[in-house]
């Protein structure tokens, strides 16, 4: 089974400062990205103060009308005109989803929304949505949670893919989660530098660039798989990704390798 994989930090569906909607520019990214099933951050499903915007629908059933009839949504934060948090969007029905809080502190509030898809004639796939923290031992912490999480709760030969915004420039919670989970992210596929092939101790993980979207260089979003293959990675840039959000997506294609099951 070959299907595509994809994660946005979509910032609110807003510009930072002006606070103008751009819900319809992440529409329209959703339906060039064309992807099975997107991981999204900092969705804001509820915002009295623009209530009178369009479109009048709640963010995530607008977004999810570019082509996904199942989604799940997870609240992070909740404030006096509304909410946000991290959703998930599939073409392929999810038979279950919970969200945990996962905060490390009263001034950071971070969940993990864990949902289960079932493609047909294949096993279920458990997909794990976060947004960690801006703090690096807070996001170790909320990384050791996910860690035990999926070790307590998620069979060890089920397909499994975590993706989101990791705020892990320093790649700390990468090594924590390569480390006990096994997994990989999809930018190890990438070509070697010719550095790396002439010196082979000096190759290590190098995930994508993905923020700022204007010009991106810190390494934030990633998608790490176990029990799946990666055929393609890229990430979208130019002028127009940069006017639809402050991250922009990174994009996998994936294929279910053989003797996983649930």
């Amino acid at each position: 089974m070959k299907f595509r994989a994809a994660t946005y930090n979509i910032a609110k569906g807003a510009t930072g400062i002006a606070g103008r909607s751009r819900v319809h520019d992440v529409r329209m990214a959703l339906h060039l990205i064309d992807a099975d099933v997107v991981f999204l951050q900092e969705v804001q499903d509820r915002n009295d103060r623009r209530r009178l915007q369009r479109p009048a629908a709640a963010q995530l059933d607008f977004l999810a009308t570019s082509g996904y009839p199942h989604h799940a949504y997870g609240i992070n934060a909740i404030y006096s005109h509304g909410h946000h948090g991290n959703a998930i969007l599939s073409r392929y029905p999810i038979t279950s989803y919970t969200n945990h809080d996962i905060s490390d502190h009263a001034l950071e509030r971070r969940g993990m929304l864990h949902a289960v898809i079932e493609p047909v004639d294949v096993p279920p796939i458990h997909l794990i949505c976060l947004h960690l923290g801006l703090v690096k031992m807070s996001r170790l912490r909320q990384a050791r949670f996910v860690v035990d999480f999926v070790e307590q709760e998620i069979p060890a030969r089920a397909p499994l893919i975590v993706a989101g915004d990791f705020n892990d420039w320093q790649q700390r919670v990468d090594l924590e989660l390569r480390g006990r989970l096994g997994v990989a992210e999809v930018s190890d596929t990438r070509e070697l530098g010719m550095l790396e092939r002439m010196i082979p101790w000096r190759r290590r993980a190098r995930p994508a660039r993905t923020f700022p979207s204007v010009a991106p260089w810190l390494r934030l979003d990633r998608i790490y798989v176990r029990g799946l293959g990666v055929r393609h990675t890229r990430v979208p840039r130019g002028r127009t990704w940069a006017s639809r959000s402050d991250h922009v997506p990174l994009i996998a294609d994936l294929e279910l390798r053989s003797g996983t099951c649930a």
